[in-house]
Formats: structure tokens, sequence, C-alpha cells
């Protein structure tokens, strides 16, 4: 059977001594249209614009630093606590999603505080840009050969020529997919019970959809963590569960308060 032979260069422009990849591309765009959304929802809501560079500054700063934290101490904790100064060797590559979203939460509670808007409410309409950023980077690692699935022989099955003769399954498609839906599901739901939308909702889907779509995939992802375990289920799972819960908890919390839109 013939398969889809990927070889694109990672690399985009390299001239002059300046690298531009496709990752950093996708991962700088996804703020960029992250930045115009939420201005789209503060128009549409009536409210001040003077603190979106500032949200986004803070945000930015909070997934990278979150993200690699993340993958420093979730998926090889022993080799980064034995060379600790290679945490801070981000251009090595080693990002994860679950630290990243910890690293939103935190620059948000830092940002919330410093303008006393309510955390929630950011909550809620981020999660909208949030899942399109979630399609960008997985689309990004595609771009890297990086986050491989199991080898496979589905028809789509994709082999990743800078790593491996084998067919496998394209387990960042398959994200950026499920992340796009998740996107479109949100801003479905904003546009058409905006007035009405109860605080949480938003937001609680998102962990519910984002984190069982992530849950799931892992079946056909290649291990990740440099560290052996016994457990059935992987790091990546194990992450997501807890965002997970925290969902649903926070739906059915969110489905018993009654609708409001304000600060």
């Amino acid at each position: 059977m013939d398969y889809l032979v990927w070889n694109i260069n990672p690399t985009l422009i390299d001239a002059f001594g300046v690298q531009i990849r496709w990752y950093g591309l996708l991962f700088a765009a996804s703020f960029l249209l992250g930045s115009q959304l939420m201005e789209w929802i503060y128009r549409s809501e009536n409210r001040s614009l003077k603190n979106i560079d500032r949200l986004f500054m803070f945000l930015m700063a909070g997934t990278v630093i979150g993200a690699r934290l993340g993958h420093c101490l979730f998926y090889d904790p022993s080799y980064y606590l034995q060379n600790p100064l290679k945490i801070f060797a981000i251009w090595e590559g080693g990002l994860a999603s679950h630290g990243g979203a910890i690293g939103i939460f935190s620059g948000l509670y830092l940002y919330q505080r410093k303008t006393q808007e309510s955390y929630l409410w950011l909550l809620d309409r981020l999660s909208i840009p949030a899942a399109l950023a979630a399609c960008f980077i997985r689309i990004g690692n595609l771009f890297n050969s990086e986050i491989l699935g199991t080898p496979t022989s589905v028809p789509w099955a994709i082999i990743f020529q800078r790593v491996d003769a084998i067919p496998r399954h394209p387990a960042q498609l398959y994200e950026a997919l499920s992340y796009a839906v998740v996107f479109i599901l949100l801003l479905l739901i904003y546009r058409k019970q905006r007035t009405a939308l109860k605080s949480g909702v938003l937001f609680s889907t998102f962990l519910i959809c984002v984190f069982s779509a992530r849950f799931l995939i892992e079946f056909v992802k290649s291990k990740q963590a440099a560290y052996a375990s016994d457990l059935l289920l992987s790091t990546g799972q194990l992450l997501s569960l807890p965002f997970i819960l925290i969902g649903i908890t926070m739906l059915f919390m969110a489905l018993k308060r009654p609708s409001i839109n304000k600060k």
C-alpha cells in the first residue's frame, strides 16, 4: 500500500543567520488571531480594549513558561533535575500542553489581579481562541515531524521520513482536527447564547472536550515520557484526567447558576 510520505522541512526561512520555523510562525499566528478574537468579543460586549495587549503578554509568558516547565517536570524530570540549566534551552524543543494550560491559568490570574476583571468571565471567553491556538500548535508539531502516532496500516497513515520509514497514525492531525471542532462548537455556543450564557459553561465545555480528545488520541500516540511506567495509561492521559473531572464539576455547577453577563 502507498502511504503519504511527509518530509517537509520544519524551517520555513533560513537566511542571514535568521531562522524562522513553521512551528514558531503558527504559534505566533495563534496569538495574533486570538488577540483579534478577543477584541471582537470585547467590542461585542461593549468592554474597554485598553488591556488587550497586556492580557496577551501575560498569556504568552504563562504559556511558554508553563509549557516548558511542564515538559521538563512531567515527561523527563530526572534529566532536567540533573541538568537544570537545560530547562532554559527552549530552542532544543520540548513544550507540554498540560503545563501550558497551567501556565495560562497562572498568567491569567496575575493579569486579573491587576485589572479586577472577572476571572471566570475571562476563562470563558479565552476558551474560544485557546481551542484555535491548540489546533495551530498541533499543526506546528506536524511540520516538526513530532508527537508521532503509533505504527498502523490504516489507509490514511503517514510516513514521517525525517524520523523513520514506518507508516503511523497522524496523531497531530487527529488532535488539530479535534481542537478545530471544539473551537467551532465554542464559537457557536457563544454567538447563539451570549446574552443568556451562564458563567463557566464555555470554559468547562473547553476542558471536557479538549482533554477528552487528548485522552482518547493518546491511545494511538507513541510514548512521550522518558521514564517507564507499569500503568495502563500514558502520562498524557493521567494528566488529562484532572482537567476532565474539573470540567465536568464546573459544568454541573455552571448549569445550576442563573444566567449572567456581567463583570
